[in-house]
């Protein structure tokens, strides 16, 4: 049975869910229930007041939408608190607190009186960690799941077209219907659709497009993005070829062979608390097993922040300032 189908049995056996398991509460009037479609299927909100979303393309979503004040908090993990500092909502980041700077777990949330939660799936709800839509909703805390985790949530996940920016435009437009801000949410994602033409149109104008190794992490097998994941429209939109786009799948391991055979002519580093760049930098150029490859004898080695790279409106940043580091470079042209 597919987790959200759980509704039915719920409200047959008289129980009270919330959250993507069924979402309205027993006193709720037509009025208060927002409907909206999220992982393909029917959802209905009440418009949360203590939100709390997890990591940061969920909040920088909200920060977007200028939905900081329905923050309870936020969980944050350490690996990534660097991005604040460089964020352009780092106003909106010390507003709201930090709930926790670990994974996602309920104790936090209902220490908080969290009442609706913005996570992905296996990152953010895990079932290996006990926390899920349907856990969280036996406490009464509705959930949300991100557009971009859905393809393979449940047991028999459905097909769907590996299109990131789509799925954060999706989530940009559900919460706008959620926290009733639709007018700022239509404006947004108008914007952001508007750029992103723009970025592709120029990039369907070269006639070279390099290979791209996007390098998260990993010495014995590096960890890097698939087709599924933000990191790889924007390197497309940049007017790349990510070495790893026929990956089904989102950040993941690979063996070096692969990428080795490619011979990426450009290398993006996902910048973060976890390691400096430069170890990373270094590290290529000394002992991994592309240090002979064009990017790294050319040094061309772009660093990219992490907040940039995961699903969110500032994923065409990132692509516009990738665009022009390839036309510069020579190898977009």
């Amino acid at each position: 049975m597919h987790p959200r189908s759980l509704l039915a049995a719920a409200v047959a056996a008289g129980a009270v869910l919330s959250g993507a398991a069924c979402g309205a509460h027993p006193a709720d009037t037509a009025a208060d229930v927002i409907d909206v479609t999220n992982c393909g299927v029917h959802q209905q909100y009440r418009s949360p007041t203590a939100a709390v979303p997890y990591d940061v393309s969920a909040i920088e979503k909200m920060f977007a939408l200028g939905l900081t004040d329905r923050m309870k908090g936020i969980v944050l993990p350490k690996t990534v608190h660097g991005v604040i500092a460089k964020s352009p909502y780092r106003d909106e980041y010390a507003k709201v607190p930090i709930l926790s700077d670990g994974v996602l777990a309920q104790e936090p949330l209902v220490a908080a009186k969290a009442d609706w939660v913005f996570a992905g799936w296996q990152a953010g709800f895990s079932p290996a960690r006990g926390v899920t839509p349907e856990s969280l909703g036996k406490l009464r805390i509705d959930s949300y799941m991100q557009e971009e985790t859905c393809y393979n949530y449940g047991d028999k996940p459905a097909a769907r077209a590996a299109n990131p920016m789509e799925d954060t435009y999706a989530d940009l437009t559900n919460l706008g219907a959620i926290f009733r801000v639709q007018d700022r949410a239509t404006k947004l994602v108008d914007g952001l659709r508007t750029r992103e033409r723009t970025l592709q149109e120029r990039a369907d104008r070269k006639t070279v497009g390099p290979s791209v190794f996007v390098y998260d992490s990993g010495t014995a097998e590096p960890y890097t993005a698939g087709r599924r994941a933000a990191a790889d429209r924007v390197v497309s939109l940049a007017g790349g070829r990510s070495v790893t786009h026929d990956l089904d799948g989102r950040w993941t391991t690979v063996g070096w062979e692969s990428v080795v055979q490619a011979q990426p002519e450009v290398i993006v580093i996902v910048d973060y608390d976890k390691q400096p760049a430069q170890q990373k930098i270094d590290y290529l150029r000394q002992s991994s097993p592309i240090k002979d490859s064009p990017a790294v004898r050319e040094n061309r080695i772009r660093v990219v922040d992490y907040a940039e790279l995961v699903a969110g409106p500032r994923n065409l940043d990132a692509a516009q300032s990738l665009a022009e580091y390839l036309e510069q470079s020579g190898t977009a042209r």
